[in-house]
């Protein structure tokens, strides 16, 4: 019997195969990211959910994903570390190499960053009035548009005015954008070219956004300053600072403020601004009486960490279990005007 007969006489069959498969795609293809396992499959193994990841970190999670329970632990050679403390802030030092740790992966919602009051400072949810905090969706984006975290061993110190934008420090270690082509898991350790900054001016207090790349993505080569953001990736400044202006307006919140009108800085004036956070650091490491929590690791610090205390933490956090519902609205999309 021919192949053209075969098609002929099953032509119903056929279309009905292909209707299936179509559909399967389609819900593939649009299924939200925010619960996509991809994003959490490696949490507690060796992380390998980004280019560049560290192999020497793994990630640990506790409680439950989307609950204020939920934390996620960083586990190095020493055992249990502090991921904003003992993760070292140069990768490769020559080089200006650094490590990123990732709290948010690229297009998700769940707001989480290093818990700087808790012993360790395992990454957590944000809440606001007592319930996890969600960022809302401003057309045309999805959630968080890069891999954004934080560079360790830095601080912006809340008692200094920086002198270029008028306004003290945010009391956090230093934020970062990672602009690469894939996307990174929670607690994953990245090795970063660091390529520029901006300056939002956030409730009066400077909030540093540095721009970044995974030294081992594709297009890693290609981007040395932040001229060269816009040859590469037309558009991403620009969509980026319109994301960090309107993120909190759905929730009532006015727009963000910029220093400098909202201009990125170069290459060159963000690894200033690094060297002084990481200064500040170091400061707030030998303070008998800090207002976070300094338990760590390294030689400099005055409150050692000790495999006892590391025990203590995770057992104050309930097993890793389910995740938690995602709210409702998770996937709705706000239009923001001007």
């Amino acid at each position: 019997m021919g192949i053209g007969l075969i098609v002929k006489r099953n032509k119903p069959l056929i279309a009905m195969i292909a209707a299936i498969l179509l559909t399967v795609a389609v819900f593939s293809a649009t299924r939200p990211l925010t619960d996509t396992a991809v994003i959490h499959k490696s949490q507690s193994g060796k992380m390998s959910t980004g280019s560049g990841d560290s192999p020497v970190y793994q990630a640990i999670e506790r409680g439950s994903l989307y609950s204020l329970d939920y934390r996620i632990f960083i586990k190095g050679p020493q055992g249990i570390v502090s991921p904003w403390h003992d993760i070292p802030l140069f990768a490769n030092k020559e080089n200006k190499v650094y490590n990123m740790i990732v709290e948010i992966p690229r297009w998700t919602n769940a707001k989480m960053e290093m818990a700087t009051k808790e012993p360790f400072s395992p990454i957590k949810q944000d809440e606001k009035k007592g319930v996890a905090r969600f960022v809302h969706n401003i057309f045309p984006h999805k959630g968080y548009i890069w891999n954004y975290g934080a560079l360790p061993q830095t601080w912006e110190d809340p008692n200094h005015v920086v002198p270029d934008t008028g306004a003290k420090g945010d009391n956090d270690p230093i934020d970062v954008i990672e602009i690469g082509s894939k996307v990174a898991g929670r607690g994953a350790v990245l090795q970063v070219k660091v390529l520029g900054t901006v300056a939002l001016i956030d409730e009066g207090e400077t909030d540093w956004k540095l721009v970044a790349i995974d030294v081992n993505d594709e297009n890693a080569d290609k981007l040395n300053d932040i001229g060269d953001v816009e040859k590469v990736y037309p558009g991403l400044l620009a969509a980026s600072v319109e994301w960090f202006r309107n993120y909190k307006i759905p929730a009532g919140k006015p727009a963000n403020e910029f220093a400098f009108n909202g201009e990125f800085k170069n290459r060159e004036y963000a690894e200033k601004v690094i060297d002084e956070t990481n200064q500040f650091w170091k400061a707030l490491m030998k303070e008998a009486n800090p207002a976070l929590n300094t338990i760590s690791r390294v030689p400099e610090a005055v409150h050692q960490a000790t495999d006892e205390a590391a025990t203590a933490a995770l057992q104050s956090t309930p097993d890793h279990g389910s995740a938690s519902s995602l709210p409702g609205d998770v996937d709705k999309w706000h239009f923001v005007q001007g």
